[in-house]
């Protein structure tokens, strides 16, 4: 079975030069060691503080630094990808100051809200940007591990995907995060409902519920999302950030559960970030010897960084007329952007109270 299992992504055939705005913790933790490791050429960075860039670009041996994103775009060579990395209230400014044309990675998420998200989308389709939003735990290699296991048919139709995340997360460590008003579920969640919708497709609803903790300054930090996929199909995001008891208890899965088999994918970056652990890789399938028994397959790379070369290369395999779907596109990403926004008005709105029904059924 596991050289059946397709999870590595394929590169671009052509040499795609990358220009990255913004000089972030990301820049250094993620997007330039997985583009290092797939051997894809940074040719500048350009950051408002430009000690920042400096710095990343000794590191990473960047040849060029510049000041402002014209200087990056003025002096840009042929075939070049732009990959936006600041904070979202910047993404339209620096998206409409790119050439016609341009193919574009943004950072997730994609704006600061549903609004925003739309604005975003029509300055995409009004330059006709190749644009993709940089949603990198699709490409992530235990996630594209159970993708091809499900796409081969071997768990059957699947009926059941849960994501649980129970950590103690550093958000101190973000300080540009730990303070916005939709903290967990738009800046962490979101990976979950943009990957469940990459599975199961867009849901008819969501129900949600996100939750501050009572003595943090935080705006939430557990949220329990559903997501509508009629009555057989279910799909739950449970995240709770504030699991300050140690490890012994802590999880963070992905789960898929099907007619003939499952998947259970143990996300290690999370726990103990940043340093995270080793991540596990399983599945139970039906028609194996000693059913029911859970094999563990070992898989080459993980999230943070080799989850990004995914994202990347896509954008460019699309871009060179490689790959047919552009799988994080911003056409395709407003619906994850409905979907968080949808989570949001639930948790907001509540559920059905109880004494309303009660009421309701004394009338009637």
């Amino acid at each position: 079975m596991k050289d059946e299992i397709i999870y590595k992504p394929v590169l671009p055939k052509t040499r795609q030069p990358v220009i990255i705005i913004g000089a972030g913790g990301i820049v250094a933790d993620a997007h330039l060691p997985a583009y290092a490791k797939a051997g894809f050429s940074v040719h500048g960075i350009v950051n408002r503080t430009r000690s920042r860039a400096e710095a990343l670009a000794a590191r990473f041996n960047i040849p060029n630094v510049y000041d402002t994103v014209a200087d990056a775009v003025a002096n840009a060579p042929e075939n070049v990808v732009y990959d936006v990395t600041i904070m979202p209230e910047q993404y339209l400014d620096t998206l409409a100051q790119l050439p016609d044309g341009s193919a574009v990675l943004i950072q997730k998420p994609m704006g600061d809200d549903l609004q925003q998200a739309f604005d975003i989308l029509a300055l995409c389709r009004r330059k006709r940007l190749i644009a993709a939003i940089n949603f990198q735990l699709r490409f992530a290699s235990f996630v594209a591990a159970a993708r091809s296991l499900i796409d081969s048919g071997a768990i059957g139709t699947v009926y059941d995907m849960e994501v649980r995340v129970t950590i103690k997360t550093p958000w101190e460590i973000f300080p540009h995060v730990i303070v916005h008003p939709r903290l967990e579920i738009q800046y962490h969640s979101i990976h979950y409902v943009d990957l469940v919708r990459s599975f199961l497709g867009n849901p008819a609803s969501v129900l949600a519920k996100t939750l501050r903790h009572p003595s943090k300054d935080l705006s939430s930090s557990r949220s329990t999302i559903l997501m509508d996929y009629g009555t057989e199909l279910r799909a739950v995001i449970n995240t709770n950030h504030d699991h300050a008891f140690g490890a012994e208890h802590q999880e963070s899965f992905i789960k898929w559960e099907g007619t003939k088999g499952a998947i259970k994918a143990k996300m290690g970056l999370l726990m103990d970030y940043p340093h995270g652990v080793p991540d596990v890789f399983q599945y139970c399938l039906f028609d194996e010897p000693g059913f029911p028994q859970w094999n563990t397959l070992e898989l080459e790379g993980t999230w943070f960084p080799e989850a990004f070369i995914g994202t990347m290369a896509n954008l460019m395999r699309y871009r060179e007329g490689s790959d047919a779907v552009l799988h994080t596109s911003v056409e395709d990403v407003i619906h994850t952007m409905a979907a968080v926004e949808s989570a949001y008005r639930s948790s907001d709105q509540g559920g059905v109270r109880p004494q309303d029904v009660i009421a309701g059924t004394l009338q009637s």
